[in-house]
């Protein structure tokens, strides 16, 4: 059984920094793409960036220059590095992997369970 467990989230201040962490547990042969998605009340789930397994990076607009993604591969762990926080940054934050269990047929996408950001202004 794959897992995604993320830990991190909590209250802050606007301007200061959280990091999130991913990690996956369970039969694991490969993990592809990482991702880390967020969802503020009544909005739709967002992307917020993403990391493939070689290490390539994408980041939505809103984020650039704020916020990290990295993994380690060994770990099996993704990061989500949030500086400069805003009021708007508040939401729930979900981990998402492609992952490729053992004895798997083909890759399958699994979630976390989400970890809340709240940003106070």
């Amino acid at each position: 059984q794959v897992q995604l467990v993320e830990s991190g989230g909590g209250l802050v201040q606007a301007g200061g920094s959280l990091r999130l962490s991913c990690a996956a547990s369970g039969n694991i042969f490969l993990i592809n793409n990482m991702a880390w998605f967020r969802q503020a009340p009544g909005s739709q789930r967002e992307l917020v960036a993403t990391i493939t397994h070689s290490g390539s990076t994408s980041y939505a607009d809103s984020v650039k220059g704020r916020f990290t993604i990295s993994r380690d591969n060994a770990k099996k762990t993704a990061y989500l590095q949030m500086n400069s926080l805003k009021p708007e940054d508040t939401a729930l934050y979900y981990c998402n992997a492609n992952i490729f269990a053992i004895s798997a047929r083909y890759p399958t996408e699994y979630w976390g369970q989400g970890t809340q950001v709240t940003v106070s202004s």
